[in-house]
């Protein structure tokens, strides 16, 4: 199988890892890719929300399979041009993506489809933020309409932050806050069978303890071992099965992965968020323990045949991602810093590049990440830190305490 992967980020180099181990796959040719994707795939250069320039591109290499990583191209209809090219596509239609695309259209379909999940009103003007603001209550709920590559939601408890990051954004989903720990749920969907992964949980905020702002996430870990035994099915039964029949009805079937955010209240899991692509960093623990060849998986939800895919294997134990960030990231991430270390195995490149002289340099606020394996938690935290004491980068932080209070077993739902 000839595969093309679509994207750049710590997301993209994970699949690739993944999809360049599947002994399906005879070559793997990613675009634009990274220097951490060169490693394992042939890049290729793409814009890859230019849907004719990727179809073409997949046309060119005689790709059987296409991969979107990221969530931009989607939106722009990228899976549409590929499959209109008669090549198969691992990814949601443009039609289908806007249910990652707006927030308030999730909203919408989740209402129709009787799921589970916050109050929320869609805002278009300052008055109708401080309204709704204020029917809420505190901690505030300010979410961008649109894509803001996972940095467009502030919680906060202060009114004028809230208030601010509205007035930036236009037009903002209001929502009230939802308490409990966080859940993200990958599920590898063709329309209508729909495959679970195993839940992992991220973080979202840059500093120690869940402080400062939103990120793109600093790191994640999976299993869940304070996670309900029943709550992927519930999930499944309450939320992604329902969803997917209410895009089937409105004639934009959801084909692709899912990634459901989750919050574990007191009266059950509740969505924060849909989206339409795999997500970073969680892709890199989730796919750290997936024993499937992962190139068949996506095959068979591209092409419509995913409940004659045999049930998925895992490895036992657990892994834990931490997140390198340049500094200055999430404010003002500077770049061009010499990174050495990167090269081991276990290091996902998402903002690298080379310089005039080949050396590794960073050209993003979330430079790379370090993925540990373990029998539990502890010693899977134990491996990821330690491959990150291998890498220097100048001005470089990441946060000390992933997956910290879950090894410990202080994590408990209310």
């Amino acid at each position: 199988m000839r595969v093309l992967l679509i994207g750049s980020g710590g997301r993209e180099h994970a699949l690739a890892s993944s999809l360049a181990a599947d002994p399906a796959v005879d070559q793997l040719i990613a675009a634009p890719g990274n220097p951490g994707i060169a490693a394992v795939a042939e890049l290729r250069p793409v814009t890859a929300t230019d849907p004719q320039a990727v179809a073409a591109l997949a046309v060119e290499v005689a790709a059987d399979l296409v991969v979107v990583g990221p969530e931009a191209p989607l939106v722009a209809g990228v899976a549409d041009a590929v499959r209109a090219k008669g090549i198969a596509c691992f990814g949601p239609s443009g039609a289908a993506a806007v249910l990652e695309g707006s927030k308030s259209f999730a909203k919408d379909v989740m209402a129709a489809a009787g799921v589970p999940t916050a109050r929320a009103v869609t805002c278009r003007s300052a008055d109708e933020v401080a309204a709704a603001l204020d029917a809420f209550g505190t901690p505030y709920v300010v979410k961008n309409d649109g894509l803001a590559a996972g940095k467009g939601v502030v919680v906060t408890d202060d009114r004028a932050a809230a208030l601010a990051h509205a007035e930036s954004c236009g037009q903002v989903v209001v929502e009230e806050y939802l308490a409990g720990p966080e859940v993200s749920l990958f599920v590898v969907t063709d329309g209508t069978a729909a495959v679970p992964l195993l839940p992992a949980q991220d973080f979202k905020r840059v500093g120690v303890g869940d402080t400062g702002p939103n990120t793109g996430g600093m790191g994640a870990y999976a299993p869940l071992p304070w996670a309900p035994p029943d709550l992927v099915d519930q999930v499944m039964a309450e939320v992604v099965h329902p969803t997917l029949a209410e895009m089937r009805h409105r004639g934009t079937p959801f084909a692709g992965l899912l990634y459901v955010g989750l919050a574990v209240t007191a009266a059950g899991p509740r969505v924060i968020e849909f989206n339409a692509r795999f997500g970073d960093p969680e892709t890199q623990v989730v796919l750290a323990l997936l024993e499937t060849p992962l190139a068949g998986l996506l095959h068979a939800a591209a092409t419509g045949t995913l409940a004659d895919h045999p049930p998925l294997r895992w490895r036992d134990g657990a892994a834990v991602t931490v997140v390198l960030a340049s500094a200055g990231y999430p404010a003002a991430a500077r770049t061009g810093d010499v990174i050495t270390g990167a090269g081991q195995a276990g290091i996902s490149h998402a903002g690298t590049a080379r310089d005039a002289t080949g050396r590794l340099v960073s050209a993003g606020g979330r430079v790379l990440s370090a993925t540990g394996v373990g029998a539990d938690l502890a010693g899977a935290r134990d491996a990821a830190y330690r491959l990150l004491t291998g890498v220097d980068l100048p001005g470089g932080h990441f946060r000390a305490d992933i997956a910290l209070a879950a090894a410990e077993g202080r994590i408990t739902l209310p």
